[in-house]
């Protein structure tokens, strides 16, 4: 079972859920860290306020680049510009959904562009990549760039399973590890819940160096009415965008809730949300 693993590490878990639910759901006590989307950041003031407030409580902002709901990121400029109304302390670079070549070109680029306009913020790169030698590739190429200061991993959405390092987040991570690639000037991050959801992060907490994951799952099933069982089994479905969903029913806060407490047992995530006053 699951559950009964007890590793050490936990990875801090950030919520993803629709503007209008941000304090009953994605407020946290204590404040760490949000991944926060840019385009909602430039689009809606109280998305603004709310995460400046998180900020302010000591959480860390980090800016996601937008590719994953919009279908391409945000420009190098408006990356900026949003890391600067949230005050940001990371940006997510652009990078191109299962594509390693063009992701490398788009980070190099939005870098050597945003360095130019500020040194204030960290930048993350997202290892993408359609097999494992481009998995490789990408990966080697951003730690061998000075302007990385922190490193993604995007779950794999294939309903298979496999063992290749681009689709399979686990088997990528214990590569890692086993064959001493962990940069440890670096930090690891995590995007998203894949094909096993919220069970990955067992396996996850094994590693020290993966320090944050963030998810709209636990809010999206449960505004849905489905339950994800804190030790399994887990049943990836298909859910609607987060800026699609304008209304969530009350009676489903309850189990929406239930359902980030167990994506934050599985992370080994001690962070709770703080109730809106």
């Amino acid at each position: 079972m699951p559950g009964s693993r007890t590793p050490s590490h936990g990875i801090s878990f950030s919520v993803i859920a629709p503007a209008a639910y941000l304090r009953e759901f994605v407020a946290q006590t204590p404040a760490t860290i949000h991944h926060v989307a840019a385009q909602r950041v430039l689009l809606d003031p109280a998305d603004r306020a709310f995460f400046l407030e998180e900020e302010r409580r000591g959480a860390t902002i980090i800016l996601d680049n937008g590719v994953f709901d919009l279908g391409q990121s945000l420009s190098p400029c408006e990356l900026v510009r949003a890391a600067r109304a949230v005050n940001a302390e990371e940006i997510i670079l652009p990078d191109v959904i299962g594509d390693a070549s063009a992701t490398m070109r788009a980070s190099d680029l939005a870098a050597a562009q945003i360095l130019d306009m500020s040194e204030e913020f960290r930048l993350c790169a997202v290892v993408q990549a359609a097999n494992d030698e481009d998995w490789h590739r990408c990966y080697d190429h951003f730690t061998t760039r000075d302007y990385v200061g922190a490193i993604a991993f995007p779950a794999s959405r294939d309903k298979e399973p496999s063992r290749a390092l681009s689709k399979n987040r686990v088997a990528a991570t214990e590569h890692l590890e086993a064959h001493g690639m962990v940069d440890t000037d670096r930090i690891y991050r995590l995007l998203g819940l894949g094909r096993t959801g919220h069970l990955e992060l067992f396996e996850q907490r094994r590693h020290e160096w993966i320090s944050s994951v963030d998810a709209a799952a636990p809010v999206l099933l449960g505004a849905m009415g489905i339950r994800m069982m804190p030790d399994g089994p887990y049943e990836k479905l298909s859910t609607p965008r987060v800026e699609t969903v304008q209304h969530i029913e009350p009676d489903r806060f309850s189990l929406i809730r239930d359902n980030i407490k167990a994506v934050r047992y599985a992370a080994g995530c001690p962070i709770e949300i703080r109730t809106p006053a």
